[in-house]
């Protein structure tokens, strides 16, 4: 166990190592932010003076190692917008990702498997064709067109709740639903399909000639042997809803770390877009791991040698 976390965790520091490389590159192709921030009329000494200040007339390998150094003691600099430090900029706007992106998961797990388990216990019924028409919808309806509906009939013309914002539990429904749709959709068909192949086996046959219980089977046998591809699911989930919040937050005027992204690539605010991506980085990275040590947990042959 401890050669194996041993090694996943220096996998982190790898994808965590690369992903700053990819970005600390990528970002300087999008223009030269000291033009951003000063006026049209500044005389070229102002302009160069701040560059200098800024560290951006040396090389770039030597900005790069700088930034490395500075990144492994966590400090990434300050926001060429806010003046502070793009680390307290990062983590203000964490919380508000953490609470959309779980309460999305959240909803998804508990919409979208007993779904699935509906449609399996209950295959070629009129239940089991409702739970697969909802997944087709929600893996096929864009995101961005299911907030703007939600909206436009909750908010606009039902005035039930607001159309942005965080502050309250009404502010979070709308986003949360947004966001959970296609992890709900997804749920519900892997559920379906992994039931579907568990109940076909000869230990569950097994346990009903013993007498047990349809519940009993389906939840001490059946679900935890189809937990695996379920909790693979999860997993990568969570990097993708937070990952993909950035939409919603943009939707919603949702105050999270991917709105503020967005508007630091778009100000082309340096600090704070690497800080972010070290913060996406690992919190992608510790998931996985998580989801690799719950494989033990859902099936004892899983060795994690």
């Amino acid at each position: 166990m401890t050669r194996y976390l041993a090694t996943r965790l220096t996998h982190a520091a790898v994808v965590v190592f690369l992903a700053l490389t990819a970005v600390f590159f990528m970002v300087r192709l999008t223009g030269d932010p000291v033009l951003l921030f000063m006026p049209m009329d500044t005389s070229p000494k102002d302009i160069e003076e701040f560059r200098q200040k800024l560290g951006f007339n040396d090389p770039v390998w030597m900005q790069y190692g700088r930034f490395v150094g500075d990144a492994l003691r966590g400090d990434f600099g300050e926001s060429l917008r806010q003046q502070r430090p793009a680390t307290e900029v990062v983590l203000e706007k964490l919380p508000a990702t953490l609470e959309l992106g779980f309460t999305a998961i959240i909803i998804s797990v508990l919409v979208g498997i007993p779904l699935g388990m509906l449609s399996a216990t209950r295959r070629g019924s009129v239940w089991d064709k409702i739970g697969t028409f909802l997944a087709v919808i929600g893996q096929a309806v864009p995101g961005f067109w299911l907030g703007l509906l939600l909206i436009l009939l909750f908010s606009v013309w039902l005035q039930w709740l607001p159309t942005g914002g965080r502050g309250t539990w009404q502010q979070l429904i709308m986003p949360a639903i947004t966001l959970g749709a296609f992890n709900f959709a997804r749920y519900a068909r892997l559920t379906r399909s992994t039931l579907l192949d568990v109940l076909g086996q000869d230990y569950v046959r097994t346990a009903h000639a013993k007498g047990l219980s349809s519940r009993v089977v389906m939840w001490r046998h059946a679900l935890k042997n189809a937990s695996i591809p379920i909790i693979t699911v999860t997993g990568l989930q969570v990097g993708r809803v937070l990952g993909g919040a950035v939409i919603v937050e943009q939707i919603f005027a949702w105050p999270g770390l991917g709105r503020a992204t967005i508007q630091a690539l778009l100000n082309r605010d340096f600090p704070v877009v690497m800080a972010a991506v070290v913060i996406f980085a690992l919190l992608y990275t510790i998931t996985n791991l998580l989801t690799d040590l719950a494989y033990s947990w859902a099936n004892p042959q899983v060795r994690l040698s």
